[in-house]
């Protein structure tokens, strides 16, 4: 078995904004190696090499509205495969043919992508274990083996999009934990963060005793709105939203300086 990474320690990234892409690309690599700016430099490279493409087959007119990234802030998986190139991981459709092998034994993979309308999230192995890094929750979530495939099956049963991240992935962060532990970034021990996530849970059920009624994110409404009522991961989604929406606050990044910094007024509202 593999030494453990980064002292042990888990990354995670609570929901800032719309940047959801961002804190899936950052958990999937364990760092806060990417920002925003990045991926929307990135969008902008594949839209303008989309572009002319499009002009030299056709000559025709080539509206300007980007297919990378939405007017809500939503990347497209290019974006997110384009910016994983950079540490040569490799994002496949879960289920193509290539990726067959993880769809009977998922436990064997290291990382998988999800998406459904606006919203990305990352399920990793990490030292071993599985987690759920959704940003929406408020620390990462421990996943058993068996759990895992039973949670990846009612994903897609629930019209979520899911590829499969293969390659090296980083074994260490580069960038040291007290420069990502402002803004949405934080490093947390395993028992930390199942004391989150239990406090959390604990407090959605007095909550829901007492009758309160909470404020749910838009990203949670539209899962709710397709039937995606998992048992007591439905709960535990709600606490994570509740927390998160608590401890907001502006949006700070560790910015890597492996991509351009640009677009900053197009990705100001990035998911």
């Amino acid at each position: 078995m593999e030494g453990v990474s980064n002292g042990g320690m888990l990354y995670h990234e609570v929901q800032e904004s719309k940047l959801c892409a961002v804190h899936c690309v950052n958990t999937v690599l364990q760092g806060p190696f990417f920002s925003e700016f990045d991926l929307a430099a990135v969008a902008s490279d594949l839209d303008r090499t989309e572009r002319q493409m499009m002009v030299q087959g056709s000559g025709d007119f080539v509206p300007e509205e980007s297919h990378n990234v939405s007017l809500d802030g939503d990347f497209s998986i290019q974006v997110l495969q384009k910016v994983l190139e950079v540490w040569d991981l490799q994002i496949i459709p879960l289920d193509s043919p290539v990726a067959e092998p993880a769809q009977i034994d998922p436990e064997l993979e290291n990382a998988f992508i999800c998406h459904l309308q606006n919203h990305w999230f990352c399920i990793r192995k990490v030292n071993g274990e599985w987690y759920n890094f959704d940003s929406l929750k408020p620390a990462p979530e421990h996943l058993s083996k068996f759990y895992l495939s039973a949670y990846l099956d009612s994903l897609k049963g629930f019209g979520w999009s899911i590829f499969l991240v293969r390659g090296k992935f980083p074994k260490e962060c580069p960038i040291s934990s007290s420069e990502a532990s402002s803004g949405y970034g934080q490093w947390l021990l395993p028992e930390d963060a199942e004391r989150i996530t239990k406090s959390c849970n604990a407090a959605q059920r007095t909550g829901n005793r007492s009758g309160q009624t909470q404020w749910q994110s838009v990203p949670y409404r539209q899962y709710e709105e397709q039937g995606m009522l998992l048992d007591e991961e439905d709960e535990d989604l709600k606490a994570a939203i509740a927390a998160s929406l608590m401890d907001a606050a502006p949006a700070v990044s560790t910015k890597p300086d492996t991509l351009e910094n640009e677009n900053k007024d197009n990705s100001a509202a990035n998911a």
